[in-house]
């Protein structure tokens, strides 16, 4: 059926001497934007809020993995392909109420994003440990995913998954945006990347807060030794950063943007003018949450 070279996921999981009859594979794509968005985030460096996400399941897929040994997953990060996370030892582990759920702070981490809450007031959740089996290819492989996408948790052995692409560099963390397009929520500022924090750490410059509820707007600025991300870190933390106005909103819907780069070496009292050039602009002093 395939050429000379074609190489299957079962392939793979027999050189390992996992038995595919007894593997499910997943293939996760939260339809929650922001939580889809994360989710590669996670794999890469939160891998325990990852596992938290596929540790619970509704019932007929609770069920079926309740029968499986191993558990490959894979992120849907583009159409029809599927991008390979790890191979996890399944336990059927405890039944738990969801008020219990609700409480463990990987979930509520997932919930910042927009993840669903089940609606049974018990479920299993799974103890997946992650094996050291195809380690190598984390975030590196990617399979074709045949079939209908809806399709989305399936038996190893039932399945022909040929491996499309082997990247050189892990794929799991997107490549970070311009700084003209760059946009973030305030639960997203909290999970950054990473690699994403350190670019940020370079910049000053003048930046955006925007309240989403009420449409208004803040202008603050970084310079000298402050950058951009000690600053929005400082917000992140508080949810305010110190500022009066702030300080009586919700920052859940706060969004993060950058306005205007500056030099690292730009005097304070020119950025500082600079700063006050926008606040005019947007009318952040009379409409918007600057007092000054």
């Amino acid at each position: 059926m395939y050429g000379p070279g074609v190489i299957e996921l079962n392939d793979l999981l027999g050189k390992v001497e996992i038995d595919p009859e007894h593997t499910m594979v997943m293939r996760h794509r939260p339809t929650e934007p922001k939580l889809r968005a994360a989710l590669g985030w996670f794999a890469e460096e939160e891998p325990e809020v990852y596992n938290a996400y596929q540790r619970i399941h509704g019932e007929r897929v609770e069920k079926s993995l309740s029968k499986a040994k191993h558990l490959a997953s894979f992120i849907g990060h583009e159409p029809s392909k599927a991008l390979f996370v790890g191979l996890y030892a399944v336990r059927t582990g405890e039944r738990i109420a969801v008020s219990q759920w609700r409480k463990r702070p990987e979930n509520q981490r997932l919930l910042a994003l927009g993840h669903r809450e089940p609606k049974r007031t018990h479920v299993r959740w799974f103890d997946l440990e992650l094996t050291e089996n195809l380690a190598p290819w984390k975030g590196r492989m990617v399979v074709s995913w045949s079939g209908i996408e809806r399709s989305w948790w399936r038996w190893a052995s039932r399945n022909v998954l040929t491996v499309s692409a082997i990247h050189e560099e892990s794929a799991l963390v997107r490549r970070m945006p311009e700084w003209t397009e760059l946009v973030l929520s305030w639960a997203e500022l909290k999970m950054s990347p990473r690699s994403w924090r350190a670019v940020l750490s370079q910049w000053r410059g003048v930046y955006l807060i925007l309240d989403r509820l009420s449409g208004k707007g803040y202008v603050g600025s970084a310079y000298g030794p402050e950058n951009i991300m000690t600053r929005w870190t400082h917000y992140a933390d508080t949810g305010h950063g110190g500022n009066v106005e702030l300080k009586r909103l919700d920052p859940q819907h706060f969004q993060f943007a950058i306005l205007e780069r500056v030099s690292p070496d730009m005097p304070a009292d020119e950025v500082i003018r600079i700063e006050g050039t926008w606040k005019n602009r947007l009318g952040t002093r009379d409409c918007g949450l600057n007092r000054n």
